[in-house]
């Protein structure tokens, strides 16, 4: 599944909480969260239905007990108009101090998948990276305040939680606004986008608004550029469901991020089916060569569809070798930190690319030695085309002490068997 995040006023952790419940995700999926995180006892969630304008959406509020809550402590609520109700929101203006080290201790105790985890580390880290560069010091030595608080640890996790729930392998981020004014904080009054957010969006597509309000937090803006895989337009795909996730604030416009969830989708001709697959390449001269087939075989593991390594001459005349690995998109960025763990390269080149291929099936056929599998593919002309699975023959070849050509032509005169399933 792809998710698309349409952002046309702002983003901030809650927000999308309350887009992914609002799209179709159990809310028992957040509460599984709070109590892989520990955090039972000092945490419970409530959700809402409220209208931000015109429009109806739902608002997550993660209510801390004994903690003040993060950056919306200083922001204004105001009911909303209609039977709808409003949440509630009994904010505290204390701060909560919290290293990068435990939180990322906190994440790496709880008992979530090993891809929700490693996910909601890379948010937090590429968000200690841009406090420390905008108040000079280490990602180590920072001191989470408002990000630190519970409920922004919950936004966080349970957003990335959120979406492995529902099986996005994708996700796509529309170019983001940013408002002007300022925002108090616990370094003080800060412009609006705060410097960290500011740090947080350098490459990445933005757009003004016209509007006097931080519609994009910190936390927002790490989470939408830690996990997409793309900026942009809305992409091609057959949506499934649209959900809207309501801010704290109300505008002149409706405060609400919206998502779209769908499958990928071109139009394929008739007898071909399409998926996008993602592409990584880099270029190695000083790597040696002994290292490859590890590689190889370690890449296929972590889930790469395919591998392939080429000759290649290098500037100076050096002899190098092209690395190429097709993989699923969600597998992606697993995939791309393998690469700079494994080789010597500082740089991974990625791009999308889609994948036609035909229509395949996998039926048994059994000749005298034993079953065999083979894989039946249908060509757009509507014939049949089938091929016997190696491995199978090899194992009866060598067990029986046949030829191999023998046992693939007897799976191939097999094949009558196929035709009438």
């Amino acid at each position: 599944m792809w998710a698309y995040f349409d952002i046309f006023v702002g983003v901030s952790g809650d927000m999308v909480l309350g887009a992914l419940v609002d799209a179709g995700l159990p809310v028992t999926e957040l509460e599984r969260v709070v109590q892989a995180l520990g955090l039972t006892d000092h945490v419970s969630l409530r959700v809402d239905r409220v209208r931000k304008g015109a429009l109806a959406a739902t608002k997550v509020t993660v209510i801390t007990h004994g903690e003040p809550d993060s950056p919306h402590a200083h922001l204004r609520y105001v009911p909303p108009a209609g039977p709808l109700r409003p949440p509630h929101h009994a904010h505290s203006h204390g701060h909560s101090h919290r290293t990068l080290g435990q939180i990322l201790d906190m994440i790496a105790r709880a008992a979530l998948p090993p891809e929700v985890k490693e996910r909601a580390t890379a948010v937090f880290r590429r968000l200690a990276q841009a406090e420390a560069r905008v108040h000079g010091m280490s990602p180590e030595d920072v001191h989470f305040h408002e990000v630190g608080a519970l409920d922004a640890v919950v936004d966080i996790v349970a957003s990335v939680a959120g979406l492995h729930a529902l099986g996005v392998e994708r996700v796509v981020v529309s170019p983001i606004p940013l408002a002007r004014g300022y925002v108090e904080t616990a370094h003080g009054r800060l412009p609006v986008p705060a410097p960290a957010t500011a740090a947080l969006l350098e490459g990445v597509p933005v757009r003004g608004l016209d509007l006097e309000a931080e519609t994009v937090t910190p936390t927002g803006a790490a989470l939408v550029t830690t996990l997409a895989d793309a900026f942009g337009p809305f992409p091609p795909m057959q949506v499934n469901r649209v959900g809207y996730g309501a801010g704290t604030m109300d505008l002149p416009v409706p405060n609400v991020l919206r998502l779209w969830l769908g499958e990928p989708s071109t139009l394929p001709e008739k007898g071909w089916e399409v998926r996008p697959l993602t592409v990584l390449s880099t270029n190695v001269d000083d790597m040696p060569g002994e290292w490859l087939g590890p590689l190889f075989d370690h890449l296929l593991t972590a889930g790469a569809l395919d591998v392939w390594f080429t000759p290649i001459q290098m500037k100076k005349g050096r002899p190098g070798v092209l690395i190429t690995v097709l993989a699923p998109p969600a597998k992606a960025s697993q995939l791309r930190a393998l690469l700079l763990r494994e080789t010597t390269t500082l740089g991974v080149r990625e791009y999308t690319v889609n994948r036609w291929c035909v229509p395949r099936r996998q039926v048994v056929v059994e000749t005298r030695w034993g079953p065999v599998r083979l894989k039946v593919a249908r060509l757009p002309d509507g014939t049949e085309r089938a091929k016997p699975e190696f491995e199978d023959c090899r194992t009866l070849a060598e067990k029986h002490g046949i030829p191999l050509a023998d046992i693939c032509r007897a799976a191939m005169e097999s094949q009558d068997q196929v035709s009438g399933e």
